[in-house]
Formats: C-alpha cells, sequence, structure tokens
C-alpha cells in the first residue's frame, strides 16, 4: 500500500514532482514506490511532512486522505 500511495502523491502532486525534490535518491526513490524495499521510520516522517499528509494514509491504515494541520 505504501508504494501506491507514495507514488499517487509523488505523479498527482502540482507542480508534478521530480523523485530528486524529495531529497533522496532517485533510485531509492524508485524502488520505495515499486515495493522492492520500504522506507525507514525516518523516510516515512520525511515523505509525510514533505506531502503535508499523516502516516496512516500513506501506510495504508485508513483511505481517509487529511492534510495536516
Amino acid at each position: 500500500m505504501f508504494a501506491d500511495r507514495f507514488r499517487e502523491l509523488r505523479m498527482f502532486s502540482e507542480p508534478k514532482l521530480k523523485q530528486a525534490d524529495l531529497g533522496m535518491s532517485q533510485r531509492k526513490v524508485s524502488r520505495q514506490e515499486t515495493g522492492s524495499t520500504e522506507p525507514t521510520t525516518d523516510e516515512i516522517v520525511k515523505i509525510c511532512r514533505f506531502f503535508n499528509v499523516f502516516a496512516d494514509y500513506i501506510l495504508g491504515l485508513t483511505d481517509e486522505f487529511k492534510r495536516l494541520k
């Protein structure tokens, strides 16, 4: 679920963000988006803060999309 949500957030953000814009290597982002590797806790926090979303959503614990306040 993480891989799908992460890819969706990155690809459909406006303006469209590039992998390098997240401060991670293109290879690392690509592997996380395909599900071949799992993010660390620090990376999850970084991604959630970057996209301003709750970890519950990006981890697939809820389908409710909410922005952080």
